[in-house]
């Protein structure tokens, strides 16, 4: 990359869209706000030692079993897959519960999305409770972006092209960005934000859903800023924290 020329920066707004992107050599931002993506970051903040994300929930049981303090979690359409110990709820994990266990987790959509990216340069972890610290580390890394949304089973959904939408809007003038993903994203991002996010997504077909379930506590604190400030980053199979 010429010295003078900025890296470029898009989003993909679900999976079924990832064939059209080149992820080799990139650096990838996971986004699964509701909420694997979200728990990922509380737990490691928290004092998590790592995370393994695993695909199916028959891997998180028989890692469970063999892995020396460990936690196994996930869920399957919200609510809690059977046969896992925990779900997929960042309140579900305090410091004083998690601190230096391993967390196996497996989700309907972020840890699909994660293992569909292995070609590149680096795979972050990114939320709202995490978001300026993964801004900085994008700015700091200067290689091309992707932000990967996870959606909702292929179908995209507002809570991760808002994410997406409050990264560009943090660092795009740092990169060079031609990809109307990232510019409607961007848009949507300051509508939400002017009416408050999460009343801006009272009426998303996500949190219908997890409403319905009871979760809109975890919702309401899915969409806080900032509040865990680590760059969750994957390192072979475990999604550690981030030491410069």
């Amino acid at each position: 990359m010429n010295s003078m020329e900025k890296p470029k920066l898009e989003v993909c707004l679900s999976p079924a869209l990832l064939h059209l992107y080149d992820t080799k050599g990139s650096v990838v931002v996971i986004i699964d706000i509701f909420r694997a993506t979200s728990t990922i970051t509380a737990a490691l903040h928290n004092g998590a030692a790592c995370v393994v994300p695993v695909a199916t929930v028959a891997r998180c049981i028989e890692l469970g079993s063999t892995i020396e303090g460990s936690i196994t979690a996930g869920e399957r359409d919200g609510r809690v897959a059977e046969g896992l110990q925990h779900g997929n709820s960042p309140l579900e994990y305090p410091a004083d519960f998690v601190k230096g266990k391993k967390l196996i987790l497996t989700t309907t959509n972020g840890t699909r999305l994660l293992h569909m990216v292995e070609d590149a340069d680096t795979i972050v972890i990114g939320s709202f409770l995490n978001l300026r610290a993964v801004c900085a580390y994008l700015i700091n890394r200067g290689k091309n972006v992707l932000l990967g949304c996870a959606s909702w089973k292929d179908r995209v959904n507002l809570e991760d092209t808002l994410f997406a939408g409050a990264v560009v809007q943090e660092i795009g003038a740092s990169f060079d960005i031609n990809c109307d993903s990232a510019r409607a994203a961007r848009v949507l991002y300051e509508r939400a934000s002017s009416e408050g996010l999460i009343e801006f997504l009272s009426d998303s077909s996500h949190y219908r859903r997890l409403s319905a379930f009871g979760l809109v506590h975890d919702m309401e604190y899915c969409v806080s800023l900032d509040l865990h400030p680590v760059v969750p980053v994957l390192y072979g199979d475990e999604i550690q924290v981030f030491h410069p």
